[in-house]
């Protein structure tokens, strides 16, 4: 059986990923590129204790829209702030660290 470093629980059992999505302050916002389109960008999420591969996969999925990673940060096509804060909070995030600018 597999221990993990962090938290000393079985791999399993383990909760360093929940516990880092309780503690992290994220920002969300949009910025215009090109021919002026929109892109929500999500910032600020942990790299190392959260699979931000995963989650930008989910949040791609859910809204139809397409997307990349740079630079640690989630960049999906469109706007979808509210949208992302409220999938975000049901993803185990804190709704108090989610800053949303306009």
């Amino acid at each position: 059986m597999e221990v993990c470093n962090k938290c000393g629980l079985p791999t399993d059992l383990c909760i360093c990923e929940d516990l880092a999505k309780e503690t992290q302050k994220i920002r969300v916002y949009t910025n215009t590129r090109r021919f002026k389109k929109i892109t929500t960008i999500i910032d600020g999420i942990d790299t190392k204790n959260v699979n931000i591969k995963e989650l930008s996969q989910k949040l791609k999925t859910k809204f139809a829209c397409g997307g990349t990673i740079k630079e640690g940060r989630i960049e999906l096509q469109g706007d979808h702030r509210e949208e992302v804060k409220k999938l975000l909070v049901s993803y185990g995030f804190s709704p108090e660290l989610i800053e949303l600018k306009m």
